[in-house]
């Protein structure tokens, strides 16, 4: 019998609360240490923390690559895994590597066994692959169960054949995956409240409670006052979740964590998952004390066919970036129509598939501002170049510094050069680049054989 099995055979919900330790609100970027061992000395019952997401953009979809620094995430994979063996309680992973593909999640299995045998463990280790094929999307597409989240434009089916795509899978899969009784669980792409909300419903306990208290803990202490990166606890009975920081000086107060409720969400009422609708309308915050805060009356509301976020990359081809500034004001004063002007000039000494991208810090670059506001006396200038291969970027990049840098304009004092420049060469190659091609909702009446999951046994014991 492994840590899975054990919990769900042996928890009584008429005894003590079920404890549920987050680790972290994200895998590979620290994991502060004081607060972890805290949380261990408690006892938890099972221990999650999400690794990925899609708001660090398509490349990391797309390359397969993780966004942590790969030391850093085997340090925090070693930290987890040997606070969960200790206590022989199950340790879940969701959204592995960053984007929860397949190459990465191979990427965070391998290195659990590696550290297995580094540590001489022995454990079950369950693997979840939520990777799609096109097949699936264009058949959802056809029958009209593919809407996009936000301005996307339908994918063409070449644009899909040339994606790798994933779907954010749910309690559903999690609870599937748990019923083989792994000590260690790691999911592809996954929704962050499954990883903590699936193994309290196998339990027995209230939807509606069990996904809010993930909801809240996934991001670790964010909730608090102040906000931060160190491990919390929750501690879940049938009525209720009692929240706590295991750092002492971050505060669950109940308006930190009622104001969770806005965070990454469109409407902090309701929290739409792939099995149901969490309704907070009627959610109660109550201080326990200084440092913890209750939450009840979370209500549970289930869909009738499961839907799942579909989410897919695919390649535009390599980027470079030329970084500059600008002190002068009258290239400043018209310098859309000077970047638009010189852009065409490169164009005809380098035809093909190429684009720019101006960027203009000053002048709207981060949010568009109205003339009043625009800087009258320096701006910083990003532009980025999208070519078929990284030579090609490089030389748009190239040619159309140097055409930016003596462009003539009414007015100009000095022939010298236009920009100043922070770098030698001021051009960088920022490697291969990647877009949406999926950012949509599927709606998936039958999601039991979607995805692949796979059981290995590692025994690393001394003999």
């Amino acid at each position: 019998m492994n840590a899975t099995k054990r919990l769900l055979s042996s928890h009584l919900l008429a005894g003590a609360p079920l404890k549920v330790l987050c680790a972290s609100g994200q895998l590979g970027y620290g994991i502060p240490k004081a607060s972890f061992e805290r949380g261990l000395a408690q006892g938890p019952d099972f221990i999650g923390a999400d690794m990925g997401s899609i708001d660090l953009g398509p490349y990391f979809l797309g390359s397969g690559e993780a966004a942590a620094p790969r030391l850093m995430m085997e340090s925090d994979l070693e930290t987890v895994l040997l606070g969960a063996r200790a206590l022989d309680v199950p340790l879940i992973i969701g959204s592995a590597g960053t984007a929860g593909s397949s190459k990465q999640v191979d990427l965070v299995v391998d290195t659990i066994k590696r550290l297995s045998i580094k540590h001489k463990l022995q454990l079950s280790l369950v693997s979840v692959y939520t990777d799609l094929s096109p097949e699936i999307i264009i058949q959802a597409k056809k029958m009209g169960n593919l809407s996009p989240l936000g301005e996307m434009d339908s994918p063409s089916e070449d644009m899909l054949f040339n994606s790798r795509i994933v779907a954010q899978c749910g309690t559903e899969t999690f609870k599937r995956a748990l019923e083989l009784d792994p000590d260690v669980l790691i999911v592809g792409r996954a929704c962050d409240t499954a990883i903590f909300a699936s193994l309290p419903e196998m339990l027995g306990y209230p939807s509606g409670l069990s996904v809010h208290m993930a909801k809240i803990i996934e991001c670790s202490s964010l909730c608090c006052s102040p906000g931060g990166r160190d491990a919390i606890m929750a501690y879940l009975t049938q009525e209720s979740f009692v929240l706590e920081s295991m750092n002492p000086n971050c505060h669950a107060t109940p308006q930190s964590v009622a104001a969770h409720a806005l965070y990454e969400q469109s409407d902090p009422q309701f929290v739409e998952e792939p099995m149901g609708t969490l309704d907070l309308r009627q959610a109660k915050y109550e201080q326990v004390d200084s440092h913890r805060t209750r939450v009840s009356n979370s209500l549970w509301i289930p869909r009738l066919a499961p839907t799942l976020k579909v989410e897919g990359a695919y390649s535009l081809g390599f980027r470079s970036v030329l970084v500059a500034a600008s002190a002068d004001p009258g290239f400043i004063s018209n310098i859309t129509d000077h970047l638009k002007t010189v852009y065409e000039r490169v164009k005809l000494l380098i035809p093909g598939q190429w684009s720019y991208h101006p960027h203009v810090y000053g002048q709207g670059a981060v949010q568009r501002l109205p003339k009043q506001l625009q800087s009258a006396n320096e701006v910083g200038l990003l532009i980025e170049f999208i070519a078929p291969t990284e030579g090609i970027a490089k030389q748009c990049a190239a040619v159309y510094k140097q055409n930016l840098l003596h462009f003539s304009f009414e007015g100009r004092i000095c022939t010298a050069g236009n920009l100043a420049f922070p770098f030698s060469p001021s051009e960088l190659s920022a490697g291969e680049v990647f877009a949406f091609s999926l950012y949509h909702i599927m709606l998936a009446p039958d999601i039991s054989n979607l995805f692949e999951i796979k059981q290995f046994i590692i025994n690393n014991s001394i003999s």
